[in-house]
């Protein structure tokens, strides 16, 4: 018996049972069972964001719930079927703040908001060129390229827009480096990682600082070339990626702390680890990287933990059971905030459905399931 009957033969049972909540998640459409319940957990379940292939207006929206077992795919246009082109084109962050769950829409120049507990849409921010989206003090902010998604010597400088969660109207905006990617804020400063991906060679190499009252730039710190992701720890430090140039200078990873009685931030540490993406939980940063070379035309892959405390590696796969090697193309992670349940997306060709993997915090393999094409950024819902 498939996964698909088995559910359909429970499905009337579970809407009776729970269809009547005003936050209930579940709704017929196309799902797995994955069967790993905690209905009585703190984490009701967590949105997944399948980037989808530029151009194709395939950006998609999964949901796993907690309380059921239950994977559901395209979960976005079953709870807005009225909603022309769904999601949109290149679904590029998501985040979760009070009741509201934001998509950025990449290519639709766009912010979708919605609710989180049900799905269901309140409504749009246009921004053009949108890259991701943090929260602080009731407002959400993006980073965005600003002009058009061509690779262009000339391409302008980018911004982070400010939006009222209310009233989802942008209400200030700031320019900063080339191309900004993630951000983060620390003590009403925020760290925005400026890449320069439009320009090459002429990459940026600087992580904007931008003081939150008066939403200025005040300064730019020198890191390294070609920045994209930026977390910080526990520590009050910065954790930094490079991407490199894709030939001689390799993807790298920055540490910035501040300087001694100051609220300067300057570069402590570089790593010579490559890194694509990471995920902090505890003490522990975990991270993979996905490493393309022009010249031999292929991917190194490799996964590992750094102890956050020591800044040193200090472990070479956070994968420890072998199955890494059913992964093709890593593409996204995230660590489940209670269980420390490691999840890593595999995008595989780019065109056609990817896969998630869910690990135990030791590293072995517990579930994998199908998404929508091109998996890649997880926001956890908690029960409350």
């Amino acid at each position: 018996m498939s996964k698909r009957t088995l559910f359909l033969i429970f499905l009337p049972l579970l809407l009776a049972a729970t269809g009547c909540r005003e936050d209930e998640l579940v709704v017929p459409g196309e799902y797995d069972i994955v069967g790993e319940e905690h209905p009585d957990g703190e984490i009701r379940g967590f949105y997944l964001v399948n980037e989808g292939n530029m151009g194709s207006n395939k950006c998609t929206l999964d949901f796993y719930d907690y309380r059921t077992g239950l994977y559901a795919r395209n979960f976005y246009a079953e709870r807005n079927p009225n909603v022309i082109k769904e999601l949109g084109d290149v679904g590029n962050d998501i985040g979760i703040y009070g009741r509201k769950l934001y998509v950025v829409v990449n290519c639709s120049h766009k912010v979708e908001v919605m609710d989180a507990r049900t799905g269901v849409r309140l409504g749009s921010v246009d921004i053009p060129n949108c890259r991701y989206i943090r929260f602080h003090r009731g407002k959400a902010y993006v980073s965005s390229y600003v002009g058009p998604v061509l690779i262009d010597p000339d391409a302008p400088q980018g911004a982070v827009f400010e939006v009222d969660t209310t009233s989802f109207a942008v209400t200030r905006r700031v320019s900063v480096g080339y191309q900004p990617e993630e951000m983060e804020i620390i003590d009403d400063y925020m760290y925005v990682a400026n890449s320069g991906g439009y320009r090459p060679p002429e990459y940026d190499n600087t992580v904007s600082v931008i003081q939150m009252v008066d939403f200025k730039q005040v300064r730019r710190i020198p890191v390294a070339i070609n920045l994209h992701r930026l977390r910080r720890d526990g520590y009050g430090r910065l954790w930094v990626s490079s991407r490199g140039d894709y030939e001689e200078r390799p993807s790298r990873l920055f540490v910035l702390e501040k300087q001694p009685g100051t609220n300067r931030m300057e570069v402590a540490d570089r790593l010579d680890i490559a890194c694509s993406n990471m995920a902090i939980h505890g003490d522990s940063l975990f991270f993979y990287a996905t490493e393309w070379n022009n010249f031999t035309a292929s991917n190194t892959v490799t996964y590992g933990i750094i102890d956050l405390r020591t800044k040193k590696l200090i472990s070479e796969n956070f994968i420890t059971d072998g199955t890494e090697k059913d992964i093709t193309i890593p593409y996204g992670i995230a660590v489940h905030p209670v269980t420390g349940d490691i999840f890593v997306t595999d995008a595989k060709n780019y065109v056609s459905s990817g896969t998630l993997y869910c690990f135990s915090r030791d590293g072995k393999k517990k579930w994998s399931v199908r998404t929508g094409d091109i998996p890649a950024h997880i926001a956890f819902l908690h029960a409350r």
